[in-house]
């Protein structure tokens, strides 16, 4: 089963670089989750700086910002200590979330039939519905396209 627009969100939990989390503690704020392919790769450190660049204005409208990918709590501690995210990672090893927001899909990579993230946001409101996703996002851009939207809910 996997979330749809305009639907509740199952309740999950993760693991992030602030700790164990649960989607139900952010009711009453937006939740912004996005998932990328890999930490320190060039897009996947672009769509995040943009959002670090926009995070007090997401901040503003109370919301809260994850990224996700399949790479390790160690890794993603790295990269966000790296790039200075004041948001949180979320560790997705189990591919369990993945699955959840169905971002998994078939890729080519290096001429091998690959199973990757596909890079998507979605936003969860204030009483855990799912109003918005984006699908094959690219990276440059897309959080100002995310951030209009949610000051939209927000008004």
């Amino acid at each position: 089963m996997s979330v749809t627009v305009g639907q509740p969100v199952p309740d999950f939990s993760a693991v992030t670089t602030d700790g164990a989390v649960r989607l139900s503690e952010f009711r009453n704020r937006l939740v912004i989750l996005y998932f990328y392919p890999k930490d320190n790769t060039s897009g996947c450190t672009v769509e995040g700086q943009r959002f670090r660049d926009l995070h007090d204005r997401f901040a503003a409208l109370n919301a809260v910002v994850f990224g996700a990918s399949r790479d390790s709590l160690r890794s993603h501690e790295r990269f966000r200590a790296r790039q200075n995210f004041p948001f949180h990672l979320i560790a997705d090893t189990d591919q369990a979330l993945c699955r959840l927001f169905d971002v998994l899909q078939p890729k080519k990579m290096y001429g091998k039939d690959v199973v990757g993230v596909q890079r998507s946001t979605f936003l969860i409101d204030s009483e855990g519905m799912l109003r918005r996703e984006w699908r094959k996002v690219k990276p440059d851009g897309h959080a100002a396209e995310v951030l209009a939207t949610a000051e939209s809910l927000a008004s």
